[in-house]
């Protein structure tokens, strides 16, 4: 919600959310320009299949809930639970496997 001119609020028991169907799971964003994203994925069941995402800027993600293993193409697995920050550079190539659910995390693309 945008309280004043680029100033905007929102809270994890949100009921703003819509589908996103580029992963499967939810998202709310939260605040959108030129040069950056903000805003909160969601999933409530682990989906049948592995969720594939490539960032289409440097992503930095804080875990809210659940936990999920990345596995990162020619590179490590990262595995993040609720508390846990990480950041991906523009264009990495990661297959999502959620471990626990539901998972929610605060991103933020640039």
């Amino acid at each position: 919600m945008e309280i004043a001119p680029g100033v905007f609020t929102s809270n994890i028991d949100t009921q703003e959310w819509e589908a996103d169907p580029e992963v499967g799971g939810l998202v709310h964003v939260l605040a959108e320009t030129e040069r950056a994203q903000a805003g909160m994925s969601r999933f409530d069941a682990v989906p049948a299949e592995p969720v594939s995402y490539t960032p289409p800027g440097r992503e930095t993600i804080v875990v809210l809930e659940g936990a999920a293993r990345i596995d990162l193409k020619d590179g490590p697995s990262v595995t993040v639970r609720a508390g846990d920050i990480a950041s991906f550079p523009e264009g990495v190539e990661a297959t999502w496997h959620l471990l626990e659910v539901p998972f929610k995390e605060v991103w933020v693309l640039a």
